[in-house]
């Protein structure tokens, strides 16, 4: 009862799971950076209207961990989903994309 599936036979093939998981990330606008290390991002969503089916913004906005104070207001900045840091930061700043 010997395997004739090549892919089960050599591990090496499978891809590798990440390490961290899947995170999710966003791209939005400093609205805020006035709090210490910690800035307030707006991202904006562009959604079909559930009934009429016209695409609609919405908007959220995430409080993000900016460890080294390098996010200004209006800068464009990607963030990423980490663990709770405090009661409203879930999400840790990656990079600045525009000033």
């Amino acid at each position: 009862m010997t395997d004739t599936d090549p892919q089960t036979q050599n591990p090496a093939t499978e891809p590798a799971a990440p390490a961290q998981g899947l995170r999710k990330t966003r791209v939005g606008v400093v609205v805020s950076a006035k709090m210490d290390k910690t800035i307030v991002v707006e991202f904006i969503s562009r959604v079909p209207h559930p009934r009429f089916k016209k695409i609609i913004k919405r908007s959220k906005t995430f409080y993000a961990h900016d460890e080294k104070g390098e996010a200004k207001e209006g800068d464009k900045v990607r963030i990423v989903e980490t663990r709770p840091l405090s009661k409203l930061k879930r999400w840790r700043l990656v990079e600045v994309l525009a000033h």
